[in-house]
């Protein structure tokens, strides 16, 4: 018998499985998509690999055998090994990192040196029961004669009822055993409870529609303004798959959102639940993966990655808020985590969910042809109206020294603190002023690796670099003329510190990057708002979407304008997607309602129609645009950064790949630049980037293959291919 393992190896290039002889002991064994060690090179040093093939040819004494199996409980299955092939060619990626993306920290192929296992222990007879009673007699200690007479009449006992004493003296007498049962850190089975809410008309017709879908493959798009009812759809929805023995995944784009959905999920379904998100430790990751690798779990919530869950009789997939961007992963293999439900969506004939209150432009585009089938939920559960929405023009307010706050905005905190309501307030910046700059001379602190100005930070006085994470201490003064220093621009900590001189006495929490750094700090922050232990939460894009608090009747937008100055042709859509969704955390428990939006472009056409509450007009206003200068859903992009330590050297590489590609791709397909991309220069790499814009173009992956094996081991110049980028 003969397995096709394939390595991780720093030649990127032998991304090929190797063949090696099985040894006759681990024939029984061995299964494909296990873990196992090979010796490797001409010094036979033993890496990991996993087996994605085993074949029946005989011995052959010319190969290597394989050393031992790395881990017995972990096994990729056929349909992730299967789905690893499509993310290599749909990517561009290398096999091996299609599979190391799939698992969590502590189960990836790298050698584990730490043991993830946690276990109970507990005391057992190691004798039989009658001969156990003879032995009584012979005990002296209280204690010992307990503790047997105990495990007479019960299987075990915890460890930790008695002392060390007692325990060892039975052990050394041969009584007495220790079982070691492995456990999960995450345990939330005595939280089940029976539901008893009742569907509006429009939620049922979605639950009996979907759920007629069980079985085949549909793609369903959930169109459903904030507060409709969303998630209870899928809840209901994933209570009829567990009654049949199927499980779910249930994507979130933020770990926000999975820290409250996660709770009610427990609450609903008990301990059949996983969760799987970057913020638990590597431990929980471990027991979490192997709960629903085992079965134990038949529901997993999570972020991205969650999507390669390993759950048995997978039923249905689910992606709420779908329009987010955090389901694209920037890093390689760059990977839609959509694109990734829909294939495993059509392996195992399930329906999967596209669920959003402002869903993404080509996915409503889909929707409206029947590509997708649409469903509607036009109105909030309980008939609770919308929030009405307000434009404020900041020209005339900051004529009136109004610079962070205007008068209306303050108008509407005042009232609702008055009647005991929560206030909500966005902007997307943390830290605590855009930049830091000479009254006199105008220096700016730019990043010493980035083309970029570092961000102010009051609470340690500190400037910092949101990319590469660079920061130094704010000097008092100007380095370059002795001058003093202005801090200008707003960040979430300046809006903090303003707010609480204008609100004396409010309580304010402030949660962003900086507030929810330390783990369960979400969690705390979600929970102690809910409980009204604040009035005023202030935060980032991280409070836009998916949080439900029932007291909430006031939601402000501080500056509107920060991502519709963004050049890219998504920014009408981001901007109109993150304000609707933030508007939608007003008034969600039936309260009279209100959200402000301040901006310095109160004509703006995208501002006006978030005004009127016109989803349908933005969107045919953007696709208009997108259909003359050819962006998607009309054409497809494919983006190319060429990366080096050398100017020089980036800008020759991206000007050769043009011209590699240039006369070899169909007629109508459009190539931009090279030109810059976006940061110039991120971490002390210089980055040059080209932009791919076609249609029908059949050759077009295999040209860009080619391109990719001219770079893919090569030290000094990255080449980053990214396929259907949301960012360009």
């Amino acid at each position: 018998m003969q397995a096709k393992v394939l390595i991780e190896y720093k030649v990127k290039s032998l991304d090929k499985a190797f063949s090696y002889n099985v040894k006759e002991l681990e024939q029984n064994d061995l299964l494909v998509g296990m873990k196992v060690k090979v010796p490797f090179g001409n010094g036979n040093k033993l890496i990991n690999g996993f087996v994605i093939d085993i074949t029946n040819d005989e011995y052959d004494p010319s190969l290597k055998n394989i050393d031992s199996i790395s881990d017995k409980n972990l096994v990729l299955n056929k349909e992730l090994i299967d789905l690893g092939f499509f993310m290599k060619e749909k990517y561009l990626c290398t096999l091996i990192s299609a599979y190391q993306t799939m698992l969590p920290s502590s189960l990836k192929i790298k050698t584990i040196t730490s043991n993830y296992q946690k276990y109970d222990e507990y005391l057992v007879l190691k004798i039989n029961k009658e001969l156990a009673k003879t032995f009584l007699n012979d005990l002296k200690g209280a204690k010992q004669k307990e503790l047997v007479n105990r495990l007479i009449n019960f299987e075990a006992i915890k460890k930790g009822e008695y002392s060390k004493s007692t325990i060892d003296s039975l052990l050394e007498k041969g009584v007495i055993d220790i079982k070691k049962v492995e456990k999960y850190r995450i345990n939330k089975s005595n939280l089940k409870k029976e539901s008893n809410i009742v569907l509006n008309s429009d939620q049922e017709n979605a639950v009996k529609r979907i759920s007629s879908s069980f079985g085949k493959y549909e793609t369903f798009l959930l169109h459903g303004v904030t507060g409709s009812g969303k998630t209870e759809v899928y809840m209901q929805l994933i209570e009829k798959l567990l009654k049949i023995d199927e499980g779910a995944i249930m994507l979130v784009p933020e770990i926000t959102l999975t820290a409250q959905l996660v709770n009610s999920f427990y609450e609903r379904f008990g301990d059949v639940v996983a969760v799987l998100h970057s913020s638990l430790s590597d431990g929980e990751k471990y027991d979490e993966y192997l709960k629903i690798y085992r079965g134990d779990a038949k529901v997993v919530v999570g972020t991205r990655s969650a999507v390669f869950a390993p759950i048995k009789n997978l039923g249905i997939i689910i992606i709420d808020e779908e329009h987010s961007d955090s389901f694209k992963q920037e890093n390689n293999p760059r990977y839609n985590a959509i694109d990734i439900a829909l294939e495993r969506g059509k392996t195992n004939n399930i329906p999967v969910i596209l669920g959003s209150a402002t869903p993404r432009y080509e996915t409503f585009a889909r929707g409206l042809k029947n590509v997708y089938t649409y469903i509607s939920l036009p109105k909030r559960i309980n008939d609770y109206p919308l929030p009405k929405i307000e434009i404020v023009d900041m020209t005339k307010e900051v004529k009136k020294g109004n610079r962070i706050i205007s008068t209306k905005l303050k108008e509407e905190i005042d009232k609702r603190l008055e009647k005991n309501e929560q206030v909500m307030l966005l902007l997307n910046r943390r830290g605590f002023s855009t930049l830091v700059s000479c009254s006199s001379c105008g220096h700016t602190f730019k990043c010493p690796n980035c083309d970029i100005t570092l961000t102010y930070h009051k609470t340690n006085n500190t400037l910092r670099c949101h990319y590469c994470g660079h920061y130094e201490f704010k000097p008092n003064i100007c380095p370059e003329c002795r001058s003093d220093l202005n801090a200008l621009g707003t960040g979430t900590q300046k809006l903090e510190e303003e707010i609480g001189k204008i609100f004396e006495g409010a309580r304010i929490v402030r949660m962003d990057a900086d507030s929810t750094s330390r783990k369960g700090m979400h969690e705390k922050l979600i929970k102690e708002f809910k409980e009204k232990k604040y009035d005023i939460m202030l935060g980032t894009q991280m409070i836009s979407k998916g949080l439900d608090f029932k007291d909430v009747s006031l939601v402000g937008v501080i500056n509107a304008d920060n991502s519709l100055n963004i050049p890219d042709f998504r920014s009408g859509e981001r901007t109109y997607s993150m304000l609707e969704q933030t508007s939608g955390r007003a008034g969600r428990g039936g309260l009279d309602s209100i959200v402000i939006i301040q901006t310095f472009n109160k004509d703006n056409f995208t501002l006006k129609m978030l005004e009127k509450g016109s989803f349908t007009k933005n969107y045919a206003y953007e696709m208009s645009i997108r259909k003359k200068l050819k962006y998607p859903p009309y054409y497809y992009l494919i983006g190319l950064k060429v990366c080096s330590k050398e100017y020089e050297q980036a800008s020759k590489e991206a000007n050769k790949i043009y011209n590699f590609i240039k006369p070899k791709v169909d007629k109508e397909t459009i190539i931009l630049g090279p030109t810059t991309a976006g940061i110039f220069r991120i971490k002390n790499i210089y980055r040059f980037q080209l932009v791919i814009k076609y249609r029908f173009d059949k050759n077009i992956k295999n040209i860009l293959n080619e391109v990719n094996k001219l770079y893919i081991d090569n030290k000094d110049v990255y080449l980053e291919i990214d396929i259907d980028p949301y960012m360009i």
